[in-house]
């Protein structure tokens, strides 16, 4: 037997293994957002590295070579999705925290492996006792399986090589890669033994998935990079990548098999049962609570609200699968909402926005609720209709049904399908969502900007102070490829040791302008963007007009100073719109995406209603009211923690390394910002907004602009209101008034056509009667109104059922290439004939859809040339039905 180590709390453990990698030289770098930075690859942070990703690919560099994280993590979405699992297994979550040390190329192998050890086995750290620990090596790894057995003492009874058991070379558990090309190399993984009266067995073996040796540990060694032929090169500064999940490290320390036993859950799932009124503590279903409100709560504290699509798409099938599950227990009100506090009570010291926005977390989830709570019990009598008897398949159209009439996400119709042995017919569902599927899927590899592979010096960027450079050049490509020259008329990208031209970033586009060769030399390129190839290294994208262009030239590099004039003072109002719409809307608005160009800047934000017309009235004049101050604009560098102690903000989408830029416009906006800027607020000229919209759940947009382009706007809109007095022959100062006339003459004029219109159908109603056909003691009617609005076609269905007594009827007309349908059904005939199944019955035969009351519904449809046909089939089907 061998002693367990003290109980640690989850808190505790986090802490130890931060203080630990301190006191080892690393960083403490803050967790990052699951709402990943400039990263279209991935739907959510998915694993601890994500936000060092440039930094391994080399775009990024840091002012340290080893960094330590506790990550808020999100595997729900995309290729990393373990959401189906929640609930049914002792380990897998939607949201986890993975505890991570980061090298990027300082230390390797040995270094790596002596960490993980000592922090795990020494009692002054976690003191697990190391018989319990086993580790897995690539087969291939000589050097990791020495570090372990010679170096470390692991006996070779307790080590296992694992090779390529994913069907390919370098396809196993123990190789990892960022993706087909790119970064990967060996790892090597630690395991802990739960004991012999836990079902399972060791790594490698077969019986490895069960639950007694459990992977808590894995260390990453970058080691090559994988060309698109499948060959490795060896990387010049191998890297580090490793990830501990919280949560299994926490099950070991407080000497339990299920995550869901640890403290921070245990007090969740406690909560979930007061809210619920559970009868058993044991319930799965309140594991898939406690599991959901972290997951849920932490994404819309990042910004992802409850959507129909994308991110907010996912949140919405993890709120919803909770909702569902407290309805399982029985709990049929607004409760999932109630979990918040105690969340943020367990989390919140090491995660503070779940304290700073827990009342818009509430109020978010407590809006879903409201929302699928409206349909959750129509729907799950449906589901519960259709699985009925001894069904073992749910077709696939009523999971569609499910999904597009009551918002049951898939996922959540399979979950209960799967509680009853039941499976899901996942083609005819497939086959039904195709033209609507809009969920967003992540990739899994990672490109270089530009496509450019370059190593040399980087560039000094002179743009903050002057509009011109002399510079070398140090580097051409023509296309991906490196050259020595570029002749005239071809495009390329140049790399220059010095450069005035600002490269996009942060929302701000790149530079354009001009590179001219010195030295008599006949040589043109006119560049039309920038963009970094590296953190430090500018690429000018664009076409050599004449001559030719070498690498060692010497240069004068020029930018469009009118362009980069006009971008400053767009760049310079998106900072202070962003200070007007907190102090307009409330201090909950938060950036969530920039673009600013020469034309515009286009500024995205999270807020959860459309802004007012007296609102944006108010924010525009407070810009313009800063503007006249003519604050001066001051920049300075200092490090990230005082710039956030001096009250700057830092804006979504963009990284920070220890120093930072912060510009401070008076007392009225203080921002973190590497862009270019106007000298004084009054450079900025005038300021005028464009348009508002909302772009997302949860996430609305502002269009403005300034200087030039805001002038033009006043005098496009001026000719416009002119021209506009013109037609309607109003003096200047009356166009309002006139306009309304005009608009109680157009509404008078639609309701005297309406009257007329319905006179006409009701004559040709009276017609109609006669072409009624009886079935037994019912008459059916179908037939088309040419010229009848939707009004018209129901009140002439409202007389004909009066005239006719007992009857089915159904009424089209066409207009402007779609068809207008209503069916109406007599009292008597409805328990055997459905107006809405009857209506549906002609709309599917005409491109469309409908429903309604079972005495009267409407429907729609696309394709008219179908409508004769249709029609004549109505009296066979509802004679089938009587």
């Amino acid at each position: 037997m061998c002693d367990l180590p003290q109980t640690m709390t989850s808190a505790e453990i986090r802490q130890k293994f931060l203080d630990f990698f301190a006191s080892k030289g690393h960083q403490i770098v803050a967790s990052s957002s699951l709402i990943p930075a400039n990263d279209p690859t991935l739907l959510f942070t998915n694993a601890g590295m994500n936000q060092f990703k440039d930094v391994f690919l080399g775009f990024d560099k840091r002012p340290y070579t080893r960094a330590t994280t506790a990550q808020k993590v999100v595997r729900a979405g995309g290729k990393h999705n373990d959401l189906e699992n929640v609930g049914y297994t002792a380990r897998h979550h939607t949201f986890f925290e993975m505890l991570g040390n980061f090298s990027f190329g300082d230390y390797f192998k040995e270094d790596a492996i002596k960490y993980a050890w000592e922090f795990l086995t020494s009692p002054q750290w976690l003191g697990l006792p190391s018989e319990k620990l086993s580790v897995t090596v690539y087969a291939e790894d000589d050097e990791a399986y020495d570090l372990w057995h010679k170096t470390i003492g692991v006996p070779a009874e307790r080590m296992i090589r694992i090779g390529d058991n994913k069907g390919a070379k370098y396809a196993s558990d123990n190789f990892w890669t960022m993706g087909d090309t790119g970064p990967c190399g060996p790892c090597t993984e630690i395991f802990y033994d739960h004991g012999a009266h836990i079902p399972g067995g060791p790594p490698g073996s077969p019986d490895e998935d069960g639950d007694r040796f459990i992977e808590i540990w894995n260390n990453v060694f970058m080691q090559f990079n994988r060309d698109e032929a499948g060959v490795l090169h060896k990387l010049p500064k191998p890297s580090v990548d490793t990830g501990m999940g919280l949560e299994r490290i926490a099950a070991v320390m407080q000497h339990v098999n299920s995550n869901y036993d640890i403290d921070l859950f245990k007090q969740l799932i406690a909560d979930a049962q007061r809210v619920t009124g559970a009868a058993d503590i044991n319930s799965p279903s309140l594991k898939v609570i406690a599991d959901h409100i972290r997951s849920s709560a932490f994404l819309i504290a990042d910004g992802a609200l409850p959507a129909n699509d994308g991110r907010g798409y996912v949140v919405r099938r993890i709120v919803r699968r909770a909702i569902r599950h407290g309805y399982k227990l029985g709990q049929k009100g607004f409760f999932f909402h109630q979990l918040v506090a105690k969340l943020a009570e367990l989390m919140g010291d090491a995660y503070p926005e779940l304290r700073q926005r827990q009342s818009a977390i509430e109020d978010a989830l407590r809006l879903e609720e409201e929302i699928f709570g409206r349909t959750l019990e129509n729907g799950m009598a449906l589901l519960e209709s259709a699985l009925a008897g001894d069904k073992k398949e749910l077709d696939g159209a009523t999971a569609f049904k499910l999904a597009d009439t009551f918002g049951f996400p898939i996922d959540l119709t399979a979950d209960v399908c799967r509680e009853r042995n039941v499976t899901v017919d996942m083609a005819g569902f497939e086959a039904a969502l195709e033209a609507q599927r809009t969920q967003s899927k992540a990739a899994g590899t990672f490109k270089m900007a530009a496509g450019l592979a370059y190593e040399g010096e980087g560039t000094c960027f002179h743009g903050y102070q002057q509009a011109n450079a002399d510079a070398t050049v140090l580097a051409l490509y023509r296309g991906n490829e490196p050259v020595q020259q570029l002749q005239a008329g071809e495009d390329g990208v140049v790399v220059l040791d010095n450069t005035p031209f600002y490269a996009e970033s942060g929302g701000q586009v790149g530079d354009t302008g001009e590179i001219a060769a010195a030295g008599g030399i006949d040589a043109l390129f006119d560049v039309t963007d920038t963009q970094k190839v590296k953190a430090d290294v500018f690429g000018h994208q664009g076409r050599l007009v004449r001559g030719t262009l070498k690498v060692g030239d010497r240069v004068a590099a020029s930018i469009d100073q009118h362009k980069r004039s006009a971008t400053q003072r767009n760049h310079s109002a998106t900072h202070l719109l962003h200070a007007a719409l907190r102090e307009v809307l409330g201090k909950h608005v938060e950036q969530k995406g920039s673009l600013v160009n020469a034309e515009r800047t286009r500024f995205d934000f999270s807020h959860p209603k459309p802004v007012t017309a007296e609102e944006l009235a108010r924010i525009e004049a407070l810009v313009n009211h800063v503007v006249m101050h003519n604050h001066e604009v001051h920049t300075a560098n200092m490090s990230y923690d005082d710039a956030i102690k001096a009250g700057a903000m830092a804006l979504f989408g963009e990284k920070y390394g220890d120093e930072v830029r912060v510009l401070k416009m008076g007392d009225f906006s203080t921002e973190l910002c590497g862009g270019t800027h106007v000298s004084r607020t009054g450079d900025i000229g005038f300021f005028k907004v464009l348009s508002e919209g909302g772009v997302a759940a949860g996430i609305r947009r502002v269009e403005a602009t300034t200087g030039e382009g805001a002038l033009a706007l006043v005098q496009q809109q001026e000719r416009e209101l002119k021209a506009a007095a013109a037609l309607a022959q109003a003096q200047p100062g009356e166009l309002l008034t006139k306009l309304e006339k005009l608009q109680d003459n157009a509404k008078a004029l639609e309701k005297e056509l309406a009257k007329l219109k319905g006179q006409l159908a009701a004559s040709k109603g009276d017609e109609l009667v006669n072409n009624a056909v009886a079935i037994g003691n019912a008459k059916v009617l179908a037939a088309e109104l040419p010229g009848a609005d939707t009004n018209a076609l129901r009140e002439t269905l409202d007389k004909l059922k009066d005239k006719l007594g007992s009857a089915a009827i159904v009424l089209a007309a066409v207009a402007d290439g779609k068809v207008s349908l209503v069916a109406g059904v007599t009292a008597d005939l409805t328990s055997k004939v459905k107006a809405g199944e009857l209506v549906n019955f002609v709309a599917q035969q005409v491109g469309g859809k409908g429903g309604g009351r079972p005495d009267m519904a409407q429907a729609g449809g696309t394709q008219p040339e179908n409508l004769a046909t249709a029609l004549s089939g109505v009296q066979a089907w509802v004679s089938a039905k009587l």
